[in-house]
């Protein structure tokens, strides 16, 4: 059964944080607030939580289209292959922010994401999401807990998050009201931007 942790954005507690970090680096599977929905993430590197993720979402690993939650853009060359000048100028002025970026994957790809050509980034302006980050010392990979009901599509509260989720993951932290809007995603991979779905994210900065 899941464990319920209040974490306030203003100033995440350090101790709660490094008791999400212990159950991140042990393959566990979090709930987390981000600037948009909440996410359903574990660490990057952990096969085993990779598989469980996707065994919840009922994809292959293989296949899946997860997000990649950073804390800033000083990671990305890991990650994403060498981008110009003027995507890297889109990334900084949308960055942190309620968008998902795909972008052409490197070689340095984490194992199970070796075979992808890209890769959906993400930077949440959310202090939990990015202390989180920081603090594991490499990136969550993320998706949205979808909702079955059709109106509401997104869950808000974290206590009926809590509800619904607690026998799948490790933690569910409680950060507050979520939104219900999700990121708005944005193609970089090619030469011009494409937007593939519009979110919360204003598209009039592109």
């Amino acid at each position: 059964m899941a464990e319920l942790i209040k974490i306030y954005e203003e100033n995440p507690n350090p101790k709660e944080i490094a008791k999400v970090i212990k159950v991140l680096r042990k393959g566990g599977l979090i709930i987390y607030p981000t600037d948009t929905v909440y996410g359903l993430g574990c660490d990057i590197t952990n096969t085993r939580a990779l598989e469980k993720i996707a065994r919840i979402k009922g994809v292959k690993l293989a296949k899946s289209n997860w997000s990649f939650i950073c804390a800033d853009l000083s990671n990305l060359s890991d990650y994403v292959r060498q981008i110009d000048t003027s995507t890297f100028k889109i990334l900084k002025r949308a960055l942190p922010g309620p968008y998902t970026f795909i972008l052409p994957g490197s070689s340095n790809l984490p194992k199970d994401f070796k075979k992808k050509k890209t890769v959906g980034i993400r930077i949440p302006d959310n202090a939990i999401a990015q202390t989180l980050v920081r603090e594991l010392g490499n990136p969550i990979v993320s998706t949205s807990i979808y909702d079955e009901d059709e109106l509401l599509e997104y869950t808000t509260d974290p206590e009926l998050i809590y509800e619904k989720w607690n026998n799948l993951v490790d933690i569910v932290i409680d950060g507050g009201y979520g939104d219900n809007v999700a990121s708005t995603v944005i193609d970089l991979s090619e030469e011009e931007p494409e937007i593939l779905r519009e979110g919360k994210g204003s598209i009039d900065i592109f």
